[in-house]
């Protein structure tokens, strides 16, 4: 029997929910830039402290994952489309912000979602 819509969307939502480990290289805030066509990749810097909870540089507090936190990103990235951006961090930027191969493949995951929404004109919001 083939899988469902909603097969496809309980695998995600288990998958969303494992635990993963933070890169110490940082972390990426990804939205739309509709009016500029553009997918947009904030890269933040971190110090993932001994319990593996990213803190603050500056302050060595914890950085909330669900709460909204003022901080001053190290780089924007954008790209019309995943690859472009893709290209542009994994390829042309050096050193490459990311230490770990999983938060690699999460990025093109991720940036693939915001493309099709860029595209369809739907809501992006990042996993």
């Amino acid at each position: 029997m083939n899988p469902t819509v909603d097969d496809y969307h309980v695998i995600d939502k288990e998958l969303s929910s494992r635990h993963l480990d933070l890169d110490p290289a940082g972390y990426f805030i990804i939205y739309l830039d509709t009016d500029a066509g553009l997918i947009c990749a904030k890269h933040y810097t971190n110090v993932i402290n001994d319990r593996g909870l990213a803190v603050d540089p500056e302050t060595g507090k914890v950085i909330p994952a669900k709460s909204k936190v003022e901080r001053t990103a190290t780089t924007l990235f954008t790209g019309r489309t995943a690859k472009e951006l893709c290209v542009k961090i994994f390829e042309e930027t050096e050193p490459v912000p990311l230490t770990m191969l999983n938060h690699a493949a999460y990025l093109g995951r991720e940036f693939m979602r915001a493309e099709i929404a860029l595209i369809t004109g739907s809501e992006y919001v990042q996993d």
